[in-house]
């Protein structure tokens, strides 16, 4: 087992925060807090932006990932070339830490319909996940760094990126809010087009592959829940096109930098080997 170059007290924190978090999103939903899952708080908010219930199943992919950052940390999968400093560990951690509270907070608060409160939380652990990402998108890594330090922060961030916007969407409706008199349809087109630009802009900037993956599934979602008989049935043939050409834009951003990232990683190992 190789040191993962972390403090005692970090790996610490950011364990206990993360076992947490996984065992507060399990029992509200066994449970369950108030009597309502989370995807039955999410149905009393009628909306057009909401993903088929299946695409949640994301989060098991997710806390995975994590689980193995926090094995990382532990040094139990630690790359004996890895180039990774202690101090963007530390930085990593840290904001790991601050949005796993955060994501613990918003389970209580959106089981008891504090909608607005819910989307500051959300927006605390989007603000921490940015911070990450940014972080580790200018830093290189070998093979093993990527898979399990910046891949799990990416995906992470791409999934919130939609929820975010999904939350600040039930929020909207919670306040009776009429869309500028627009009708619910062309509010979710201009909706789901913003959303692909910030995930168009996040990707050119990070060149980040996990992340695209996130939203691409979370749009896939959406297309489900509106083709589908349990969802909207194809009631809304417009935004079923633009969610369609969404997935295609993302798709194509995705093999796009998939292979500059090829390159990225042949020209690393050559600057290696001369070294």
């Amino acid at each position: 087992m190789e040191d993962s170059n972390v403090s005692t007290f970090t790996k610490v924190h950011t364990t206990v925060t993360f076992i947490v978090m996984i065992v507060v999103n399990i029992l509200a939903n066994i449970i369950p807090f108030n009597d309502m899952t989370t995807g039955q708080v999410s149905d009393l908010y009628p909306n057009l932006f909401s993903p088929a219930p299946i695409t949640f199943s994301i989060w098991v992919v997710i806390y995975l990932l994590l689980a193995g950052y926090i094995l990382y940390q532990f040094g139990f999968l630690c790359d004996r070339n890895g180039i990774v400093s202690r101090e963007l560990m530390e930085k990593i951690s840290v904001f790991f830490s601050i949005s796993s509270m955060a994501n613990t907070c918003w389970i209580f608060v959106w089981h008891f319909n504090s909608i607005g409160i819910s989307l500051a939380l959300m927006a605390v652990i989007l603000v921490c996940l940015i911070y990450i990402n940014i972080n580790t998108g200018k830093t290189e890594f070998t093979l093993r760094e990527k898979l399990l330090i910046r891949l799990p922060f990416s995906i992470y961030f791409g999934w919130i990126t939609v929820a975010a916007i999904a939350n600040a969407t039930i929020f909207l409706v919670s306040i009776g809010w009429n869309r500028f008199g627009m009708p619910d349809w062309l509010w979710t087109v201009i909706i789901l087009v913003a959303g692909v630009v910030i995930a168009g802009f996040t990707m050119l900037k990070n060149q980040n592959l996990g992340y695209g993956i996130a939203v691409i599934w979370a749009y896939v979602g959406i297309l489900i829940k509106h083709t589908s008989k349990d969802g909207f049935g194809g009631k809304y043939p417009f935004i079923i096109l633009v969610l369609i050409l969404c997935i295609i834009v993302l798709l194509i951003a995705e093999v796009y930098f998939a292979v500059t990232d090829k390159e990225k990683l042949k020209n690393f190992k050559l600057f290696k080997r001369k070294t």
